[in-house]
């Protein structure tokens, strides 16, 4: 074990799981009720994502559940962070529940408890029904109140027995990706139909928060966000008020109304666009939570750039730095800091990293065997940042390694693989990598540490 690890830091019942998301491993788009989902729609769109690939089979998850679970068993996760899909539940997005797409995650749910595997349900991980963007998606107030009538459904039939929710994950990616930079579902570039949805998500989560909370009183809530350390690229005072722009940009847009300070001034001003606000909305959306989830893959170098699009900063590309086969900057560092900062500045009570890994150009041996050094160095630096960070004070309760399997990574298709575990496309076999069994050592490691 390396000595960077002292994983004895680290409270004795901390929680080690993997993650997944709905469309990116279910596959059975069209089985036993299932609707389109804007991904369903973008995907099919030539053009959208690499290769044009779909999400139509993934992993096909929806039928080999039982051997993912038992993957889970082997690398000795005791938590598994998942997302029940819209459309399965509620196909129109909103109306009456199919009863086949809640009885999926029902069966899922009681397998998982079987296995000794705590179930952490993300009830929205980007697959809007497309019958509710064709009624305006997440730019209209009636796409927050729909999200929360399927939260009290889904918690209504599982919260007997799943008592870890979160409202959505990356809501920045929904709302900016998928909003104003096109690059995702529905793949719009309209800042005014950004700001919206972004306003809207958030509700989405507020509203969805006292849902869950109404129909599973023992339920634990949280929100999963992404977001990056930014620094400027020089001392220019240009790119210092850049980094402050894309910090707002990318992290306190998102944080400071959860956390009862509004959405920030400074980026109202510089969108320049009216939010749809109504009374009582504020305090909706800064409903007290119970945990907080951290996604973290990269830090962010800017310079000042007056005429790119908001927030008119751009990322530079830093020189001699180690990178991820996506092409990001692998730096640890950033881990620590943002768990620091949710921390001292947020006052989070109960953290958890729900998402943090890396993608890697995979190979399966001739011996069979999948070797990723690469990955599980990745794993061992951001474990040990997570290590740092609860020895400075940061409350952090668990850490989700992404991905359990190699997935549909969205708009890079099947080319991206994150998984722990290798996943050839054409037959479904699953192949634990390096970064796997690594991954397995250091929880083995840390139990014995506390035994």
């Amino acid at each position: 074990m390396s000595e960077s690890l002292d994983l004895a830091a680290l409270p004795a019942d901390f929680t080690w799981g993997t993650a997944t998301s709905a469309y990116q491993i279910e596959g059975a788009v069209t089985e036993d009720g299932r609707a389109p989902s804007i991904w369903d729609t973008f995907s099919h769109t030539p053009g959208k994502v690499a290769n044009d690939d779909h999400g139509d089979v993934a992993c096909d998850h929806y039928h080999r559940w039982p051997e993912d679970i038992g993957l889970m068993k082997r690398l000795g996760a005791d938590a598994y962070r998942m997302s029940v899909a819209w459309p399965r539940v509620m196909p129109a997005g909103d109306g009456p529940v199919n009863a086949a797409g809640l009885d999926f995650y029902d069966r899922l749910v009681d397998a998982l408890l079987d296995a000794g595997i705590t179930p952490n349900i993300t009830l929205y991980h980007w697959d809007l029904p497309q019958a509710l963007q064709d009624r305006g998606g997440w730019t209209v107030r009636d796409t927050a109140e729909h999200l929360a009538d399927y939260a009290s459904a889904v918690a209504g039939r599982l919260g007997d027995r799943v008592t870890r929710w979160a409202t959505l994950n990356e809501p920045l990616c929904s709302g900016w990706i998928g909003h104003l930079e096109g690059r995702m579902a529905p793949g719009l570039t309209d800042l005014t139909a950004a700001v919206h949805a972004s306003y809207h998500l958030l509700l989405a989560h507020g509203l969805a928060t006292r849902a869950i909370r109404a129909a599973a009183p023992e339920a634990r809530v949280g929100l999963v966000t992404n977001h990056s350390t930014v620094e400027a690229a020089s001392s220019r005072p240009e790119d210092i008020a850049a980094a402050v722009r894309m910090d707002g940009h990318t992290n306190r847009w998102w944080l400071d109304p959860v956390y009862g300070r509004g959405f920030p001034a400074d980026m109202r001003e510089l969108y320049g666009v009216e939010l749809p606000e109504r009374s009582g909305d504020l305090d909706a959306i800064a409903a007290p939570l119970d945990w907080h989830g951290l996604n973290y893959y990269f830090p962010a170098t800017v310079t000042d750039d007056p005429q790119g699009p908001v927030p008119y900063a751009r990322e530079v590309r830093l020189p001699d730095v180690p990178r991820t086969g996506m092409d990001w900057q692998i730096d640890a560092g950033g881990l620590e800091s943002l768990l620091l900062r949710l921390t001292d500045d947020y006052g989070v009570r109960e953290l958890y990293v729900t998402e943090n890994g890396s993608a890697f150009p995979d190979t399966v041996s001739p011996d069979g065997a999948v070797h990723d050094p690469a990955r599980a160095r990745y794993l061992e630096q951001h474990v040990s940042a997570c290590v740092r960070a609860v020895r400075k004070g940061a409350p952090l309760a668990g850490y989700y390694a992404w991905s359990l399997l190699d997935n549909f990574e969205w708009a890079y298709g099947y080319d991206k693989r994150f998984g722990l575990v290798h996943v050839d496309y054409a037959t479904q076999a699953r192949t634990v990598k390096t970064s796997g069994l690594r991954y397995a050592e250091i929880i083995r490691a840390h139990r014995e540490s506390h035994a």
